[in-house]
């Protein structure tokens, strides 16, 4: 009998783990907003493109099929002198996905909850910075005093040599805790796996591999940080890109490629 318990109770845990996950996917070119919005928040728009900013152009993001990952990806794009952050700030430019208010709530992150995010990425390989911010991706609170600044940001920026950091914060004062040279992840495909124990006394680690050679390009792990920013409601990802124009000279259009995200709730 104990056995046979065993079992049900393995098995119920298998189907409440995959029923978790969340996968978005690129299919193929057309409807790709409509694919995003499916997945990210049925019924809504998970969508903050700069699509407002020059029209003619289209929508900021479509998919190709890239022949490395032999499958269909999400092409970004971003111009340095037409775009914007939606028509309502223009030292900026944005142009990200995101799950937030009106998506599901299993892609809302709670306190109490643990959570795998995971995705791939491609930066040119000529890719530009500046000394001020591109971000690539952010762990955001919604709700709270202190929603206005990321938790959690992976930055591209201008140095000696150029830098992709991980900065964070659980009140208003964002720093870099990890940082490496950015030159291994131009022109190649990587991918990333984001683990977040959400709370007052959390957890956090990031790694980014090679897909072609699984090397690891960056590792950083803390048993013991604080995951949580005072009174938000949940917190929630951004993926795309998000860069300051305060050196503009220094930045150029750009096409970033992204593929295959999950969202994987483990506990509450």
């Amino acid at each position: 009998m104990k056995k046979i318990a065993l079992i049900v109770i393995v098995f119920s845990f298998q189907v409440q783990h995959i029923f978790a996950q969340v996968v978005l996917k690129a299919d193929g070119p057309g409807e790709t907003y409509e694919l995003i919005n499916s997945v990210f928040a049925p019924g809504y728009n998970a969508v903050e493109a700069p699509d407002c900013s020059h029209p003619e152009f289209g929508r900021h993001i479509d998919e190709i099929f890239d022949e490395e990952l032999n499958d269909y990806v999400f092409r970004f794009f971003i111009h340095k002198s037409q775009d914007n952050d939606r028509c309502k700030k223009f030292d900026r430019q944005r142009n990200e996905i995101k799950s937030y208010k009106s998506s599901p709530e299993n892609l809302k992150a709670v306190e109490g909850e643990k959570v795998i995010y995971k995705w791939k990425f491609k930066l040119p390989k000529n890719f530009q910075l500046s000394s001020n911010f591109t971000h690539l991706h952010q762990i955001k609170s919604v709700g709270g005093m202190y929603a206005g600044v990321p938790m959690y940001s992976l930055t591209a920026r201008k140095g000696q040599p150029d830098k992709l950091e991980l900065r964070y914060t659980s009140t208003k004062s964002q720093f870099t805790i990890e940082k490496v040279d950015i030159t291994p992840f131009k022109g190649v495909w990587v991918e990333a796996e984001e683990i977040i124990a959400f709370g007052e006394e959390g957890s956090y680690s990031l790694v980014i591999k090679s897909v072609s050679t699984g090397k690891t390009l960056f590792k950083y792990k803390n048993k013991s940080t604080i995951n949580w920013q005072k009174g938000a409601e949940f917190a929630r990802p951004k993926w795309g890109v998000y860069r300051s124009l305060k050196s503009s000279n220094l930045l150029k259009d750009e096409q970033i490629l992204f593929a295959d995200f999950s969202i994987e709730e483990l506990s509450k």
